[in-house]
């Protein structure tokens, strides 16, 4: 393993932990799109980055809420159906966590490797 690989993919997961972060914040923003992130093979076949971040085209569940609607020219407030937040959070939890593990599996990657660096540093000197 290359050391710059570990990074880049310690990179790209901590986007798709910011991403999911952002959607979890606005589970209860009206009109909020829960975003995805989509992770592919780095250049060469190796490591992880992120290919897209993708909206999700779901929609929201409906609730009655205040809005304003312009009646004549005038400005009305009144009660009108508005779109939810489409965040599932079991769904960002789970995800979340997926994320995590593999950051933490690329930590650990780059340890050892910082080890068996540091272990042929000493046999050489």
């Amino acid at each position: 393993m290359r050391i710059d690989t570990g990074w880049a993919a310690l990179d790209a997961f901590g986007i798709g932990l910011g991403v999911t972060a952002n959607n979890i914040a606005n589970v209860n923003t009206d009109g909020f799109r829960a975003s995805q992130t989509r992770y592919e093979t780095g250049p060469g076949g190796e490591g992880v980055r992120v290919g897209e971040i993708r909206e999700s085209t779901t929609p929201g569940p409906l609730h009655e809420g205040m809005g304003i609607v312009e009646r004549e020219g005038r400005m009305e407030q009144q009660r009108v159906l508005v779109e939810g937040s489409n965040t599932d959070t079991a769904r960002e939890m789970v995800s979340m966590m997926e994320t995590q593990r593999a950051h933490e599996a690329n930590v650990a990657s780059i340890r050892a490797h910082d080890d068996m660096t540091g272990v042929v540093l000493d046999i050489m000197v």
